[in-house]
């Protein structure tokens, strides 16, 4: 298992082996899904190690913390450098690292929220989320499973107990031979992926569902829609129909871990013409750039991780994105 592969996890202000980072099996958080995490990328440059939106990535860390009450002891300027400490440490790119805000301690009870409030941080290597296909194309089912509302389990946080729902959805897309689900929100316009927000083209437009349908806020997702509209597309979120989706030019999902996947087909329908359309490439070309340190103007997108080995990125040159 990747996870077996990290030298080093910080936990609670120190940097631990691998094999000592450990809980109780009375955890709070294992016994009811109490506990916010984030995913964050490291991708290697010729600079050394970046992470991507770093400081995006722990506000919203801080922002689920206190949705689920939740108060963690660091501040997130601290967050930030215990997740540089735990890159640096392990030195691995591309990196999956995965902060966690957590009960450790033995507390049972669903409305005991007075146990300590522990964080940690794990950074493994990072591999292709949708498999070989998150390149050419993913074939995605519609899931007979649909996001709770925001009012049941707010969809602002990024919270452990949240996933089952995923988990659910991609599963049973698995067994029907899909790579991944597509979850419809409780009024039937098109949510989201298990881990991933979802965009469509059509005329040379953009459209993506907005936070009426009970979507993560997704940090790769607020990042494709400025990409987008810098490379001068339109932009609009919107409620999407299903059938809005099924006769779309274009779709691919876009996340931490999935980066930006096209999709080739959704329930048997093909996409388009079934092969990753022009828009969409343009924005995955423009999105590997940037991450990989080589479009100054979204430098700031990226954190330097002092004393990682720089790594040269061979790429095919691209048309800069607009001013």
């Amino acid at each position: 298992m990747l996870a077996t592969q990290a030298k080093k996890i910080w936990m609670d202000g120190k940097l631990v082996d691998n094999a000592d980072a450990k809980i109780h099996v009375l955890s709070h958080t294992f016994h009811y899904g109490v506990g916010v995490f984030e995913g964050i990328r490291g991708y290697p440059t010729t600079k050394g190690a970046a992470i991507f939106r770093l400081k995006e990535h722990v506000h919203r860390l801080t922002t689920s913390a206190r949705l689920y009450h939740m108060p963690i002891q660091y501040s997130e300027e601290e967050i930030a450098r215990a997740i540089i400490d735990t890159q640096a440490a392990n030195d691995i790119v591309p990196s999956y690292i995965r902060p966690i805000v957590y009960r450790g301690e033995p507390a049972l009870g669903v409305k005991n929220n007075r146990g300590k409030i522990s964080l940690a941080v794990a950074a493994i290597p990072a591999k292709k989320y949708l498999g070989e296909q998150s390149e050419s194309g993913v074939r995605a089912k519609i899931s007979p499973f649909r996001k709770p509302h925001s009012d049941a389990i707010p969809s602002f946080a990024k919270a452990d107990g949240n996933y089952l729902n995923s988990y659910l959805a991609g599963v049973d897309a698995a067994e029907d031979g899909y790579e991944e689900a597509i979850l419809l929100d409780q009024n039937g316009y098109v949510a989201e992926g298990t881990g991933e927000n979802i965009f469509l083209v059509r005329d040379g437009t953009v459209y993506t569902p907005g936070l009426e349908s009970d979507i993560l806020l997704g940090i790769t997702r607020l990042s494709v829609i400025q990409i987008a509209r810098d490379l001068g597309y339109p932009v609009v979120e919107k409620p999407l129909s299903v059938n809005e989706l099924l006769t779309a030019d274009e779709a691919f999902f876009s996340g931490t871990y999935a980066e930006i996947a096209p999709i080739r087909e959704v329930s048997h329908y093909v996409v388009g013409d079934g092969k990753p359309g022009p828009i969409t490439r343009d924005v995955m070309e423009a999105f590997t750039h940037i991450v990989h340190g080589e479009e100054p103007k979204y430098d700031a997108w990226l954190t330097l991780v002092a004393g990682t080995l720089p790594r040269p990125v061979a790429r095919a040159s691209r048309r800069t994105a607009a001013a």
